[in-house]
């Protein structure tokens, strides 16, 4: 792979994903106000959440509870422009040594996907207006949602395959109902985790070949 191929594949994965946000966003309203899940198969729902935080939803001042939510917000995406220009170099390393090309997929795929996420938390506060309970509009007059950098993530795929009760005698989760895979993501968010799942999966291959 070279730096041509990877601006391509990039370039495509940012086009999915934002254009399947753009079209959640400008269409529907959130899925919370509107009671119903876009599209219901069961197995899959096509939903319209907005991600505030990071991963499933957790908020930084969740962990770091002596953060307001508008500071919480900053510096997680702060430290996610950081995040994408390391594994940008790192990227752009790689393809220069010629190192393995599996390694250098797997961070197309996190860098596409960390960057599809990032444009939603700087601008998409900017150029959309809310979506509670209406359709949002692209750049509305009376001006965005938030401010720059306090954007919220547009999510709308979950596949809940399977639910299923825990026993009363289990410690913390007893009689609560839980479903696999609950947690709704998006097209940005399937890029990282594949790029991390090749990581992860051919780890000896990638980094023998990168020796």
């Amino acid at each position: 792979m070279n730096l041509s191929t990877a601006l391509v594949i990039i370039l495509c994965l940012l086009l999915m994903d934002q254009t399947s946000k753009f079209l959640i966003k400008l269409n529907y309203p959130l899925s919370l106000y509107g009671n119903s899940a876009i599209v219901d198969w069961g197995f899959f729902k096509l939903l319209f959440v907005e991600n505030k935080g990071m991963a499933m939803g957790t908020k930084l001042n969740d962990v770091l509870p002596f953060l307001s939510d508008k500071a919480a917000k900053l510096v997680l995406t702060v430290f996610r422009l950081l995040a994408i220009i390391g594994i940008g170099y790192w990227l752009w390393d790689n393809i220069r040594k010629q190192t393995s090309n599996l390694f250098r997929w797997a961070l197309c795929l996190i860098f596409a996907g960390a960057l599809g996420n990032i444009i939603d938390s700087v601008f998409y506060g900017v150029i959309f207006s809310h979506s509670y309970g209406n359709v949002a509009t692209l750049f509305p007059d009376e001006g965005g949602y938030a401010p720059i950098f306090q954007g919220h993530v547009v999510d709308m795929l979950q596949f809940p395959l399977v639910s299923w009760n825990w026993p009363q005698w289990m410690p913390w989760v007893g009689g609560e109902s839980y479903t696999f895979f609950q947690y709704v993501f998006n097209v940005a968010d399937s890029a990282i985790s594949i790029g991390v799942g090749i990581l992860i999966f051919f780890n000896k291959k990638i980094f023998g070949q990168s020796k």
